[in-house]
């Protein structure tokens, strides 16, 4: 079962039917034994023969009853020796033979751990269907696919939960905007109604920018990916960096771009390019003033990767590992710069699991933040075909 102290029972299984078979196997050598260790009695009965031949026969009898004797206690040893060879020849059968045994009554247990292990949050949908007979193993499966319907049918209520209200509340907020426009359009509007207007929007875009980020997690969450096709992390990159150029020259960050065009993955291009753009956008936003961020794509052996790296102090990598938890941000408070939903993280950790990858936070030992992306690859489109980012092959 590949960890530290696996196959106990299996251990326990084969040692509990060696012993008990060596037991047995003690107990019919010792009542053999027993049993053929009596003594030949004398069978010369009656008067001795007359003459002066019965001090002879008396003679040649004990000789043959001493003789006797002997044989069946040479016999008794070698019956001893070969019942002791014998047993110590089953006792080595009896511990392969239980185990052999112990692992077929167990082999359906462990198929019901490997399939337990390989179900998580993002497929539920899956089940252990143990086929067999209605015993205590079969019981112990369709417990667990209980457990796992009632899990899914949770997971899938919260979620859709989360976007139906998400869905609900654009609408009063497009009314709370409309009437925010109307009155700001009004001839002549009080001072304070445009200051009060100015931060009345700049919420206004906050919250909208949250429930976008509720929709793009549930959709990621749900694992709905009907729009798959061949996507390049490269020209995502180069997309990202590109629309927030201004803001990381406001903060005077240097960029290294070592993009490759290379770096082909499959999946859904809406959701790829979020995830691109929330790793950049974070990068930006929590770098320090004159800092740096290095971007790498490309393949590797296990697949494609996108790696951004980003200056600033050094940080815990205990705080670093719950930055994908929705809302969860370093240090205790709990707002964030001005637009960061606490959603961006999250969003990416969602993103990256509907794909089939692996997402890597590290806190670098030189201070600031590495995320490491890894996805399928894929085969780059033809030549000449347009890429769902909006660019060209050539």
């Amino acid at each position: 079962m590949g960890k530290p102290g696996s196959g106990t029972v299996q251990r326990r299984f084969t040692i509990l039917y060696a012993a008990g078979f060596l037991g047995s196997g003690t107990v019919l050598l010792a009542l053999t034994y027993v049993m053929s260790g009596g003594r030949v009695t004398d069978t010369a009965s009656g008067q001795p023969p007359p003459g002066g031949t019965a001090l002879a026969a008396e003679r040649r009898i004990r000789d043959l009853t001493t003789q006797l004797a002997e044989v069946h206690a040479q016999q008794s040893r070698q019956l001893l020796a070969a019942s002791l060879i014998a047993l110590v020849v089953m006792a080595g059968l009896s511990l392969l033979l239980g185990r052999v045994l112990a692992g077929r009554v167990l082999r359906p247990l462990r198929l019901i751990t490997s399939a337990t292990r390989r179900i998580s949050a993002e497929n539920l949908h899956r089940r252990l269907a143990v086929a067999g007979p209605a015993d205590e193993v079969k019981e112990l499966a369709d417990t667990v696919d209980g457990l796992l319907e009632r899990l899914e049918a949770s997971f899938v209520a919260q979620r859709r939960f989360v976007g139906n209200a998400a869905h609900e509340l654009r609408t009063p907020l497009a009314t709370m905007r409309a009437s925010l426009d109307v009155a700001v359009a009004k001839p002549e509007p009080a001072p304070q109604t445009l200051v009060l207007a100015g931060r009345l929007r700049a919420e206004l875009d906050r919250l909208d920018h949250l429930l976008d980020g509720f929709l793009v997690l549930a959709r990621a969450q749900h694992g709905t990916l009907a729009d798959r096709t061949p996507v390049s992390l490269g020209a995502l990159a180069r997309e990202a960096l590109a629309a927030r150029s201004a803001d990381a020259a406001a903060k005077s960050l240097g960029v290294d771009d070592e993009v490759r065009t290379d770096a082909w993955t499959r999946g859904s291009p809406a959701l790829l390019s979020r995830m691109v753009e929330n790793i950049v956008d974070n990068a930006i936003v929590h770098n320090e003033e004159g800092g740096r961020i290095r971007i790498t794509t490309g393949p590797d052996e296990t697949g494609v990767h996108l790696v951004v790296e980003t200056g600033g102090p050094v940080l815990d990598q205990r705080q670093v590992d719950r930055l994908t938890r929705p809302f969860e941000r370093l240090g205790a408070e709990r707002t964030g710069p001005e637009g960061s939903s606490g959603l961006g993280l999250s969003i990416v950790a969602a993103i990256v699991a509907a794909h089939g990858g692996r997402l890597a936070l590290l806190a670098r030992p030189e201070g600031g933040l590495r995320v490491t992306v890894a996805l399928v690859p894929a085969a780059a489109p033809e030549t000449g075909t347009r890429t769902p980012t909006g660019g060209v092959t050539r």
